[in-house]
């Protein structure tokens, strides 16, 4: 059996790895320990998208690196909370990014085609 020690998002987590056939593997429960410190963030460049946006001000932001899909909304649309606003490709996958509150979409700050950054501004709802 391997012991191994990974960090997520910041958080460590233990993992012990069993060979139990040709190749095959199977993990043991994971265990949360200590988290990590967080990594010191990277400095953004000065396009309009990466705008720094306070905490709590409408900002949705990518939770990933990736392509924007299909923006759902427009600027002046009204949206609830849980509404989808974003389709994101990131790994082959589509995730839908969805508005954090109600309110009326201010500015779109992407368009389709174009490459986002983690934590990079998509959409500010007012």
């Amino acid at each position: 059996m391997s012991k191994y020690r990974i960090t997520l998002d910041g958080k460590v987590y233990e993992m012990e790895i069993e060979a139990v056939g040709a190749g095959a593997v199977a993990a043991a429960p994971v265990t949360k320990t200590a988290a990590a410190p967080a990594p010191a963030a990277a400095p953004k460049t000065g396009s309009k998208s990466e705008a720094p946006q306070a905490a709590g001000d409408g900002a949705v932001v990518s939770p990933m690196p990736g392509t924007i899909v299909k923006v759902l909304v427009n600027e002046g649309d009204e949206v609830k909370a849980g509404q989808s606003v974003i389709i994101l490709e990131a790994m082959k996958m589509e995730n839908e990014i969805t508005a954090e509150k109600d309110g009326k979409v201010t500015s779109v700050a992407v368009a389709q085609g174009q490459t986002v950054a983690k934590d990079e501004v998509l959409v500010v709802i007012g």
